[in-house]
């Protein structure tokens, strides 16, 4: 799987090292310029999921359905299927998923770099139908001792350009519009149960330097945050426990919802 895509020749064979030879840049930002709001909103979800730590006292069915897959993500030596079955009903428990758009995992999306075609998966994607178009997409992670390293991080880049590239494709083949130009991929980095938000933005400029495997001279500057929970430097271990967490992060995804087109 193209993890980072910066191509160095070796032999006849391509090997990807970091984003910084596209000239794509990871910023950190506060979470309110991030969202560019003054204060974050209540998340419309029913109370008890605020109030109630434990799925035992759950009233909701789903609700408590949510909080037991958050502790399987807890459980040491478990794959990442676990963080993405959370993050699937998550969105359920949101609203990100309803009617016409749906939740897949392990969707194929083909990145083109060097002239080559690099077979990817999403972890997660959020498709918006009847255009099939991909409007979020999801890294997880659930090693937490590596939650300071951008490895997840440039995995996400990677597939907001390939599903750039398959988002006109089918814009093409489904209605005949013309390609975009550019865009912006919102997207998301869950380590365990614990968010960070990503707007990236791709360009059909940025696009063509990746699968020429030639260097953009433009900047492409991503940004992204994390929720401001009560202890940073545990928020990776914790994830939506305690219940302070559990709000500041509900609060995050329910203004991401406006990034994402919800």
């Amino acid at each position: 799987m193209a993890d980072l895509i910066r191509p160095a020749k070796s032999g006849n064979n391509w090997t990807f090292y970091d984003l910084e030879s596209y000239h794509i840049s990871l910023n950190p930002v506060d979470p309110l310029q991030f969202f560019g709001l003054k204060e974050l909103p209540h998340p419309s979800v029913d109370q008890e999921l605020l109030d109630n730590l434990e799925a035992a006292a759950m009233q909701e069915d789903r609700h408590a359905e949510l909080i037991n897959l958050h502790n399987l993500t807890k459980i040491p030596d478990d794959d990442e299927t676990a963080v993405t079955d959370f993050t699937v009903k998550l969105f359920d428990v949101l609203g990100y998923t309803r009617r016409d758009r749906v939740a897949r995992t392990q969707m194929n999306l083909d990145l083109f770099v060097c002239g080559e075609t690099k077979p990817t998966k999403t972890d997660v994607c959020v498709v918006d139908f009847p255009w099939n178009q991909v409007i979020l997409l999801v890294q997880a992670d659930r090693r937490l001792e590596n939650a300071s390293a951008t490895k997840p991080y440039a995995q996400l880049v990677a597939k907001a350009v390939a599903a750039f590239d398959r988002n006109n494709q089918f814009r093409r083949w489904g209605t005949g519009l013309p390609r975009l130009t550019e865009t912006i991929i919102p997207g998301i980095v869950m380590v365990g149960t614990s968010p960070v938000f990503f707007k990236i933005p791709v360009t059909e400029t940025l696009w063509t330097h990746i699968r020429h495997g030639s260097y953009p001279p433009e900047e492409t500057r991503v940004i992204y945050c994390y929720p401001p929970v009560p202890h940073p430097p545990c928020s990776w271990s914790e994830g939506m426990m305690p219940l302070e967490n559990r709000r500041e992060i509900l609060e995050c995804f329910e203004a991401f919802k406006a990034l994402v087109g919800i």
